[in-house]
């Protein structure tokens, strides 16, 4: 996938991991990259700093609506680069309701989803392109202390697998990105060192180039991939633990 010249659209591009996407497509040569925020005035000063490259356009996840008229508007895209997120810190069985668990859900599953479904067409006429799908170790390994957040990444996980084999025949690209533990305000409740989301964003631009399946972006993640393969069980109740700390020391 080359990215001089693309045209690339991030969901919830206006700060952290979404930013760092934003400013990262623009310095490769993107000829312009379309910044999704819940609020369009939240990324305007990357369109201050990138006049007619940085556009930022109203596009909440959750509503379909938006999306719809998102593919509507950006018939040019070239790279999907499904980045919002949201993680609430309720444990599934100690939060008051479902409220949480079903938004983090809506969020990190459902409008990455939805968002495939509708630029598909238009990858498919722009040449193929590529689809990246920022998600987190706690989707490849149960973080009860993250409630709802971690099954919906390994939901993610799953459907960026199912998503690259449907689109396959396109020649769409479609990656998993997994993230670690990264210094952004998802992430504020995290103790330890953290990614600067600037690093993560290079590693995911490098992995779209190269048409990459799965890319571990951090120390955090690939030390979660080598557990996993060393002793998944141990790993299991080393999360498990968590339950009981003051902070979780794992996130995207």
């Amino acid at each position: 996938m080359e990215l001089k010249d693309s045209v690339a659209l991030v969901t919830g591009g206006n700060r952290g991991i979404g930013e760092a996407f934003v400013r990262a497509l623009l310095a490769a040569g993107a000829a312009k990259v379309y910044v999704g925020a819940r609020e369009a005035g939240s990324a305007a000063h990357l369109a201050a700093e990138a006049p007619g490259r940085a556009i930022p356009m109203e596009l909440d996840v959750t509503k379909p609506e938006q999306i719809a008229a998102a593919a509507a508007q950006c018939g040019d895209v070239s790279i999907l680069i499904n980045n919002a997120g949201a993680f609430h810190n309720q444990t599934l069985m100690t939060a008051p309701d479902l409220t949480a668990a079903r938004d983090e859900m809506e969020v990190n599953y459902f409008g990455p989803l939805t968002l495939a479904r509708a630029f598909a067409p238009i990858l498919a006429k722009n040449g193929g392109g590529a689809i990246c799908n920022v998600l987190s170790s706690g989707g490849m390994v149960a973080v009860p202390a993250m409630g709802g957040y971690s099954p919906s990444k390994f939901a993610g996980r799953a459907a960026t697998t199912c998503i690259r084999a449907e689109l396959a025949g396109q020649g769409t690209t479609v990656t998993a990105l997994i993230v670690g533990s990264v210094d952004t305000r998802m992430a504020a409740h995290v103790a330890g060192a953290k990614e600067d989301p600037a690093d993560i964003a290079k590693a995911g631009l490098a992995a779209i180039r190269r048409g990459l399946d799965e890319l571990d972006t951090d120390r955090m993640a690939i030390e979660v991939r080598a557990s996993l393969a060393r002793d998944p069980k141990a790993l299991e109740r080393s999360m498990a633990k968590m339950l009981t700390a003051t902070q979780v020391t794992t996130g995207r």
